[in-house]
């Protein structure tokens, strides 16, 4: 279905119902179509992990990565320890 922006402001609750339900709004000004509505897709609130993943391995429009998975560092650099000077203020020591 298209509508104008005109009347899309005066009927706005009526098409995001439309739009909610299913029905693609296309709003055109002037005469050129600028924006689609369509309905969101219900998540379930209690999707895991594996239903996200095979979720968005259907989208077509995503490809996925040939990395794997990252894993958190199991130590990470630790902090200048008190007293030390941060390495940020020995550049700027060493511009000056």
């Amino acid at each position: 279905m298209e509508v104008s922006v005109r009347d899309l402001k005066d009927r706005l609750s009526e098409y995001l119902r439309r739009a909610a339900a299913g029905e693609d709004i296309l709003v055109t000004s002037y005469g050129q179509t600028i924006v689609r509505m369509t309905g969101i897709k219900h998540i379930p609130d209690e999707e895991t992990e594996a239903d996200v993943i095979a979720r968005l391995r259907a989208d077509p429009r995503l490809r996925a990565g040939s990395g794997g998975r990252v894993e958190p560092v199991a130590c990470p650099i630790p902090a200048a320890p008190a007293g030390e000077p941060l390495l940020s203020d020995l550049l700027l020591e060493d511009r000056e």
